[in-house]
């Protein structure tokens, strides 16, 4: 299936007193960049997290964004430094004494110099954080990737569409390219006749010219090569993703489309060739734009 590269995803999941959010969005890009947001406290579980997500995609700026909230009453406890107290108390005592004052320093008082008394986390259990986290993560990315898969199925639908509208223009250049041809050996049979003052035309050099404008117009091969891309490009389509993805397979297609274009319309010197030939490129461009968003 086509898969694009704009998605979103969002997974929130509680266990016991704790809960963990993940939500994913993505815009175009030409690798896989992830840009994670998360607590610091989870900064150990990134290489885990980049893992999981890329089973799930290939190309595209994700960002991610991932909270974390603990309802225990446990989750951190008051530490005492009996050290820092000894040391404030010592010097408060030698102040006294210096001074000439009585130390009237009392707990209450003491307890609140810094780094007396401070919060501190309890440590968390790894293995159950990354056991909540890995389920959040999954079940994100896998809205994510199904997201990506039904705006996909649009793009490859559009793009069907634009292509039947290339092989029009094809077939009709193709059609057109004998028609012309023709007509000018025809105007140039009448031009010769004129200036002959109706004499006999030379058959020979009559045909010679007519061959030497043909050379020149001719863009058979160019017909051929992108008939040949706009067949290749719907195959891909039809096939669907692969291990390395196929945006850049059809943007590819799409560069060796303009190109056979280009060279039909610098050699048409049609009008109804040249016009169908600005649609074939204005198609082609409309299909590279589409390609951009496909992974």
């Amino acid at each position: 299936m086509v898969s694009s590269m704009t998605g979103f995803g969002r997974s929130e999941i509680t266990e016991g007193d704790k809960k963990i959010t993940v939500e994913l969005k993505s815009v175009n890009n030409r690798y896989l960049d992830l840009n994670i947001k998360m607590p610091k406290k989870f900064n150990a579980f990134e290489a885990g997290i980049r893992t999981e997500l890329k089973k799930y995609m290939k190309r595209g700026k994700v960002d991610v964004f991932i909270s974390y909230e603990n309802f225990s009453q446990s989750d951190s406890k008051v530490k005492y430094n009996k050290e820092i107290a000894a040391e404030y108390y010592a010097y408060l005592n030698q102040m006294a004494a210096d001074f000439g004052l009585d130390n009237d320093v009392r707990i209450s008082s003491l307890s609140k110099y810094p780094e007396v008394l401070i919060m501190e986390e309890e440590e968390m259990d790894e293995d159950e954080i990354w056991s909540i986290l890995q389920k959040a993560v999954n079940e994100a990315a896998s809205q994510f990737a199904a997201a990506r898969l039904k705006e996909g199925e649009y793009l490859k639908n559009d793009l069907f569409e634009k292509l039947d509208e290339m092989m029009e223009s094809v077939k009709f250049i193709t059609e057109r390219s004998p028609i012309i041809i023709e007509e000018y050996k025809n105007k140039l049979k009448e031009k010769v006749k004129d200036l002959l003052d109706d004499k006999q035309v030379d058959e020979n050099r009559l045909v010679m010219e007519v061959t030497l404008f043909a050379d020149k117009i001719c863009v058979d091969e160019e017909l051929v090569r992108l008939g040949s891309h706009l067949k290749q490009t719907r195959e891909i389509l039809d096939k669907g993703d692969d291990k390395e993805g196929i945006g850049r397979k059809l943007d590819f297609m799409a560069q060796e489309m303009n190109r056979e274009a280009n060279t039909i319309l610098s050699k048409s010197t049609d009008l109804e060739i040249s016009n169908r030939g600005i649609v074939l490129k204005t198609d082609i461009e409309k299909v590279r734009e589409q390609i951009q968003n496909i992974e």
